[in-house]
């Protein structure tokens, strides 16, 4: 009990540290491989720290805390970067550039693995064993992990923890389960090629407008009669381009979509489906298509072993009542190129608002956090790292 009082003293007093880094970060929002300011701004309090660190992945920040006693090494990654995104929010550490926010916490995330760090750093003699702290850029792309890896962020790594903080969970509650926890995200691309011509006399012409419009809504038909009806899947397509003139026919009608699933089989399944629908429903119609799809992030799975752990150390900060379940989301995340690598876990750390007016969706230009999550995702993080590496 005396080292958890003890404990429980230094995360405290770290915490308004992290609220005023959160709301730095706020107003100062970079977009992915853009993040310079906040790298830099990482690398300045790392270094008041005294805390080792090195650049990798063009504006990603590795550090490392080496720990008194040889042993594990156990990773924390958070991602640092902000959307495209105007904000409409009235608070007072509103962005200052026009057209970028962190709409989906990310600066909370970056300012809580600060904190995190700090406080670890404090009982560096205590650990058996390394911390690594990932500093990921590039997570709305899902393109900072795969660089982080490829650069050496894992080597050595028995074990990584990132949060997500979730505006869907009430503010004192966490979310750890096992298991798939975020959908696959793949990219589909379809071209129907017809012939152009006159809008009154479509007989002369093999209308594309017509065959994307026809493919757009049987694809929802043609997945929901090939998946199990408890299996989930997301198809939706978020941009089609065809036409000029109102009375003209044209060539070619562009589709652009994204498809969300949970495991490597069903991707090549819906993905086949897809392709099939396509190219029929083209030849049905005279017409021709090409399709690609391109392979985004896999799903976010987590590690059943290490949930256990994690759990454990959430409710040494929630208690039981605070652990809660959340069904898996079609959302991606980047941090499943990290979990397919070594055992890892993704946490959900609820900062909804009690004042359910306040809550918005992420990446809406009016959200928000309710900052007491602060306090709690650093806590986790900072639990985790010392309970995994002082455990046999």
């Amino acid at each position: 009990m005396a080292l958890m009082n003890r404990l429980e003293v230094l995360l405290e007093a770290q915490t308004e540290y992290v609220v005023a880094m959160r709301r730095e970060f706020h107003q100062n929002p970079e977009v992915s491989w853009q993040e310079i300011r906040t790298s830099a701004r990482i690398k300045e309090e790392l270094d008041k720290a005294g805390i080792r660190w090195r650049a990798i992945a063009k504006t990603g920040i590795l550090a490392t805390i080496e720990g008194g006693n040889p042993g594990k090494t156990v990773a924390l990654r958070a991602d640092m970067d902000a959307l495209s995104v105007t904000e409409l929010s009235d608070v007072s550490f509103k962005s200052r550039r026009e057209g970028v926010m962190h709409a989906c916490g990310h600066d909370g995330h970056a300012a809580m693995l600060l904190g995190t760090a700090k406080a670890l750093n404090a009982v560096k003699s205590e650990l058996n064993g390394t911390v690594k702290l990932l500093f990921q850029p590039a997570e709305e792309l899902v393109e900072g992990a795969k660089l982080m890896i490829e650069e050496g962020a894992l080597e050595g790594v028995d074990a990584i923890l990132g949060i997500h903080l979730w505006s869907d969970v009430a503010c004192g509650k966490i979310n750890v389960q096992p298991g798939p926890r975020m959908a696959s995200g793949d990219y589909v691309i379809i071209d129907f090629y017809g012939k152009g011509g006159h809008g009154s006399m479509p007989n002369q012409t093999v209308d594309p407008v017509v065959v994307a419009s026809e493919f757009i809504m049987g694809s929802q038909t043609i997945l929901s009669r090939e998946k199990d009806p408890l299996e989930s899947v997301v198809f939706t397509i978020g941009e089609l381009k065809c036409g000029t003139r109102f009375n003209i026919i044209p060539e070619k009608a562009h589709l652009e979509g994204t498809l969300r699933c949970y495991g490597e089989e069903a991707r090549d399944r819906f993905a086949e489906a897809i392709e099939r629908h396509a190219v029929k429903t083209a030849e049905t119609h005279r017409a021709r298509a090409e399709v690609t799809i391109q392979r985004g992030t896999p799903a976010t799975e987590n590690d059943f072993i290490l949930t256990e752990i994690v759990a454990d150390s959430a409710r040494q900060i929630v208690g039981d009542s605070g652990l809660v379940a959340l069904e898996k989301t079609t959302g991606s995340e980047d941090m499943a190129y990290y979990l397919k690598q070594i055992p890892g876990v993704m946490a959900f750390v609820g900062a909804g608002h009690a004042d359910l007016q306040k809550n918005y969706p992420h990446h809406h230009p009016k959200f928000n956090i309710d900052e007491r999550s602060l306090e709690i995702g650093m806590k986790l993080y900072f639990r985790f790292a010392y309970d995994f590496l002082n455990s046999n």
